[in-house]
């Protein structure tokens, strides 16, 4: 693998072989030593180009995990402030010998510019391209759906995960809120299909973008009568993504009392599922407008476990873009015993 771009197009043996890896990854994650030497004088940098808590984080304490040496940057402060264009910031990573780059970027179709531009030899992961993709969010829900519903692992998430190999067949989930301007359903429509999962989309019409009969999914745009008829397996609720709502959120729904009466997530609608079912939500969380803090606190909601699971989804990306191997195959004797 040498970029992980998008999850359109990502075969299926791929996905699951880097769910596979992040299982692996997550299990050295308990132990009270929780480096392994596996990219020790590889050097990842940090390219974010748009404001980020979780993912930025994540990243780099999958990196440091991993012993790789970490270049954080940010826009903000940089030369980027002054006028310095993408291909300059990477010619200049390049001079530096990046071996591999996480790049966040308001434009859809950074990340595929930034690697397929010839501007620099790095790896190149895409953390987020404007509304677009953001493939490894996809990846980390994927894994923590298949840990739930297929490997069993219990409502604590602590049980034996007996996944290994599996894929999502049979399995239905709702994706739920603002898809309009969510990279986040676009990676997830397109990787749940891949591994077998039938997917529904449920927002107001105008929250659903055009084009989307195209994409391998249903759309509703009633929740009560997709939870009652269709009872998914999970339920991924949306930010609505007010700063990216050009005219404000009044453009697109009356007001957020309205928008959380008709498509926000609570107890009722909880009680709703069946009993298996999970709560997702890929945070930042809006609490009281598109999810209340009874459904987020719940022990069916599986929110702060994603941000774990994510640490883990992105070790296993960046093990595979720089040491190139299935874990499971001819490596080293050092990351043989690590692992």
């Amino acid at each position: 693998m040498k970029h992980l771009l998008t999850t359109q197009g990502l075969s299926k043996d791929d996905a699951i072989l880097l769910l596979d890896t992040s299982a692996q990854m997550a299990a050295t994650q308990s132990r009270e030593n929780k480096k392994l030497p596996t990219l020790r004088g590889r050097t990842v940098v940090n390219l974010f180009y748009e404001d980020s808590t979780r993912t930025r984080i994540s990243f780099e304490t999958a990196a440091k995990r991993l012993s790789a040496d970490v270049i954080n940057f940010s826009a903000k402060g940089s030369s980027v402030s002054k006028g310095e264009s993408l291909k300059d910031t990477a010619l200049t990573l390049h001079a530096m010998g990046a071996d591999a780059v996480v790049v966040r970027h308001s434009a859809s179709g950074a990340a595929h510019q930034l690697a397929h531009a010839g501007w620099l030899d790095a790896g190149v992961l895409n953390a987020g391209d404007g509304m677009h993709q953001h493939p490894t969010q996809a990846l980390l829900d994927a894994f923590t759906i298949r840990r739930h519903l297929v490997g069993n692992v219990g409502e604590d998430g602590r049980g034996t995960d007996t996944s290994a190999g599996a894929d999502l067949s049979g399995l239905r989930i709702a994706i739920v809120g603002d898809v309009l301007h969510s990279r986040v359903a676009r990676s997830n429509v397109y990787l749940l299909h891949t591994l077998g999962a039938e997917v529904t989309l449920v927002a107001p019409p105008t929250l659903v973008p055009v084009g989307v009969e195209t994409w391998p999914c249903r759309v509703s745009y009633h929740l009560d009568e997709t939870l009652e008829q269709w009872q998914p397996d999970g339920v991924m609720m949306l930010r609505v993504q007010r700063e990216r709502m050009s005219g404000g959120s009044g453009s697109f729904f009356p007001s957020p009392m309205e928008y959380s009466r008709k498509f926000g997530f609570d107890a009722r609608r909880l009680a709703v599922l069946p009993e298996h079912a999970i709560v997702m939500h890929p945070g930042p969380m809006n609490r009281g407008l598109e999810i209340s803090a009874a459904a987020a606190d719940h022990p069916r909601s599986v929110i702060v476990e994603q941000v774990a699971n994510g640490v883990a989804v992105r070790m296993a990306a960046l093990y595979l873009l720089l040491a190139g191997t299935d874990p499971g195959s001819e490596t080293s004797t050092d990351e043989r015993n690590a692992l």
